[in-house]
C-alpha cells in the first residue's frame, strides 16, 4: 500500500468518526454530552489534525488542534446535574 493511499484512508476514518458522531446526535442517538460523542470527536479530529501537518496545512491544524481539545475537555469536565 503506498503512503498516499494510506494517508486517505486514515483521513476518511477520522472523518467518518466525526460524521458518525455528528448524524447520531442530529438523529437523537447520541448525546452530545456523552462520552461516545466526545470520544468519537477527540478520535477523529486528531486524526485529522495529524494528517494536517503533513504535508503542513495551518488552518485544517488549528481547526483539528482546537477540535480535539474541546472534545477532550468535554469529556473531561465534571459533569453536572
Amino acid at each position: 500500500m503506498s503512503m498516499d493511499l494510506a494517508r486517505q484512508l486514515i483521513s476518511f476514518l477520522g472523518a467518518l468518526l466525526i460524521l458518525v458522531a455528528y448524524v447520531g446526535h442530529q438523529l437523537g442517538w447520541v448525546n452530545a454530552r456523552g462520552a461516545a460523542y466526545n470520544i468519537f470527536n477527540a478520535a477523529g479530529s486528531a486524526i485529522l489534525a495529524w494528517i494536517a501537518f503533513h504535508p503542513f496545512q495551518v488552518g485544517f491544524v488549528v481547526l483539528e488542534g482546537v477540535w480535539t481539545i474541546v472534545s477532550i475537555w468535554a469529556l473531561l469536565r465534571p459533569k453536572t446535574a
